[in-house]
């Protein structure tokens, strides 16, 4: 069976890189860090997972088998909102860490999948009358 080639050119050493040195920017972060501390016991362990994750995604690994959506969903305490703030963090790590062709491909497909994420937790915050909270 043919490989597919990565989506763009970034190595798995890289993807480990940033994703280490994003969830450093987080767990500082006055938001997002207590969001994910609530949740994240071992971050080790979930920076492995969050890199098969990046790994399958730009790599075609099949290292990742979990369920963003279900577990944005089911956290209880990820807003919409919350999703700039993310978003920003992770493109301040991706310039910081990649080349500027890197980095670039990797926040658009970052932006395509934190659109989906964010409608995924936008359609299970509802108010009356099925409205959207956006919080």
């Amino acid at each position: 069976m043919a490989t597919l080639p990565p989506k763009f050119d970034v190595t798995r050493e890289e993807i480990s890189r940033v994703v280490a040195a994003f969830y450093e920017m987080v767990r500082q972060h006055p938001g997002l860090g207590p969001v994910f501390a609530v949740h994240v016991e071992d971050w080790p362990a979930h920076e492995a997972k969050v890199a098969d994750f990046w790994a399958n995604a730009i790599l075609y690994e099949r290292s990742y088998d979990g369920n963003p959506l279900k577990v944005h969903r089911e956290a209880g305490n990820v807003r919409p909102g919350m999703f700039d703030a993310w978003l920003a963090l992770f493109e301040m790590t991706l310039k910081r860490e990649l080349s500027e062709d890197q980095a670039a491909a990797w926040s658009a497909l970052a932006h395509k999948i934190g659109r989906s994420l964010r409608a995924g937790v936008v359609e299970q915050i509802k108010g009356p009358g099925g409205v959207p909270i956006l919080r």
